[in-house]
């Protein structure tokens, strides 16, 4: 069957690594995305590899914005059953440094946008008694991470909100998984390292037992089952798809 996934912040990074495995399972993929542009690049994409794709641009922080993106998507595609929230903001501020300004919208963008952009959609899943919400957090709300109380904050919450809906959902054909990486070479990855705020590559695959950075398909390859019918009995759960860096 080919049921229709939206993944936000999907048009670079682990999103649009996303949206290409859940192509390639055959869903009918609606990228989100800030930047209209990138989302309509990646959608094209998908369409020139056999895919059925739309892109549509929202901020995940505005209600409204998502709203009608997600209306945009119903009227292309059909119902959503399949949603990844990929979009996020990161950085690092000394914890004395921290203004209420980026505190305030590192938590709109990664946590009420998650928010947001479940609430807009669930009740399409609810109505077809299947559904699938893998979030995207971090091994940052696991932890903690140095300089990053904002960012670790919003992470964590991810994590509570998405074990609190599998409850929630469970009964109604609907799971809710998180992904938190660890390392994985991203552009917001490198964008860290060529301010300084991270060390280079090879440094940080010595923090990994495996050896290595994650990739997207690292990450992407696991979201897409837990998509799956065959993914049905694994709701709440904490996926750590990071070579072995937070056990």
């Amino acid at each position: 069957m080919s049921r229709v996934a939206v993944v936000t912040g999907g048009a670079s990074g682990l999103g649009l690594s996303i949206c290409e495995h859940l192509a390639r399972q055959g869903r009918h993929v609606g990228v989100l995305d800030l930047d209209a542009a990138a989302a309509e690049e990646a959608a094209s994409a998908l369409r020139a590899s056999g895919a059925k794709a739309v892109g549509v641009a929202a901020d995940v922080s505005d209600r409204a914005a998502v709203d009608k993106a997600l209306g945009e998507v119903r009227a292309a595609l059909g119902p959503i059953e399949i949603l990844v929230t990929s979009a996020g903001v990161s950085g690092f501020v000394p914890f004395e440094e921290l203004t209420a300004d980026v505190w305030a919208r590192t938590l709109a963008v990664n946590l009420t946008g998650t928010f947001n952009c479940v609430q807009s959609a669930i009740g399409d899943m609810v109505a077809g008694g299947w559904g699938r919400i893998v979030t995207i957090s971090s091994a940052a709300g696991q932890t903690g991470a140095l300089r990053q109380v904002h960012y670790s904050a919003s992470k964590g919450g991810v994590i509570a909100m998405t074990k609190t809906l599998a409850l929630e959902y469970a009964a109604k054909g609907i799971t809710v998984n998180t992904i938190p990486p660890f390392t994985a070479d991203t552009p917001m990855m490198r964008t860290m390292q060529e301010s300084k705020y991270l060390p280079p590559a090879e440094v940080l695959a010595r923090m990994v037992p495996a050896g290595r950075l994650g990739t997207g398909d690292d990450i992407a390859a696991v979201c897409a089952f837990l998509c799956t019918d065959e993914a049905g009995y694994v709701t709440g759960q904490v996926i750590g798809v990071n070579g072995g860096a937070v056990t």
